[in-house]
């Protein structure tokens, strides 16, 4: 009697994702991109704000990528309403190139990161991956243009904001500071010479004391604390 021929493991179910955007050609892009892997699906499209919340209420995606300009309900009234819910999906933000303040507000709002319409396919794909793992993927370089053009620009309330500080050990805030000038994880490690899982402990301690959701709200804490600022 021979052994009976194991079965096949069950494939890892595809995380769901959703695209708003006005343009049918932008939304045709997308779906491209994300349904030609394996582990993503695409659950639907919306032209608006309005149509996205109604498709993540009907479809539960798991993440949603949202424009930020539409007609009707635009993309950040959308972010706000979807973040606003519990268990609410991943929001990541759909922009041009020159991060228009719809898109700041969206990462005020709650947002998990931006997506730039131009990119490449292999870097939609790790943007997209990575916020699903809940990271936020935003180059160093598009990190600092939203703080020269929007935190640096708006007057912060630095005296409040720095008594949040005191809630820091002083590694902690040379941590933050640093992933404010833009460093990797990795290179903060070398340059503290710890270990980068030790940064980020660090790191999620950060977090959860000043009550922030994820790295890039990380930074504009560190430039409206006065922690640092435009010419450090």
């Amino acid at each position: 009697m021979t052994d009976a021929t194991p079965a096949p493991a069950p494939a890892p179910p595809s995380s769901r994702v959703l695209i708003c955007d006005d343009q049918e050609l932008i939304r045709m892009g997308l779906r491209m991109v994300v349904d030609s892997q394996p582990d993503l699906t695409v659950v639907g499209e919306a032209a608006d704000g309005d149509a996205a919340i109604a498709g993540v209420a009907a479809l539960e995606p798991d993440l949603v990528l949202m424009d930020v300009r539409m007609p009707g309900l635009d993309g950040l009234a959308a972010t706000e309403h979807l973040c606003a819910q519990p268990h609410g999906p991943r929001i990541l933000v759909v922009t041009t190139f020159d991060l228009d303040e719809y898109a700041y507000a969206a990462l005020r709002a709650g947002a998990n990161g931006f997506l730039v319409k131009d990119a490449p396919a292999e870097e939609i794909l790790v943007t997209v991956r990575a916020v699903l793992r809940g990271d936020v993927m935003v180059a160093p370089s598009l990190t600092r243009r939203l703080v020269d053009r929007f935190v640096l620009q708006t007057p912060a309330s630095v005296p409040a904001q720095r008594s949040r500080l005191a809630a820091l050990t002083e590694r902690e805030q040379e941590v933050l500071a640093l992933v404010a000038r833009g460093l990797t994880n990795r290179e903060i490690a070398a340059r503290l010479f710890v270990g980068e899982t030790t940064v980020k402990t660090h790191l999620g301690r950060i977090l959860t004391k000043l009550g922030l959701r994820d790295r890039i709200h990380a930074v504009i804490f560190a430039y409206e604390s006065g922690l640092i600022s435009t010419g450090d």
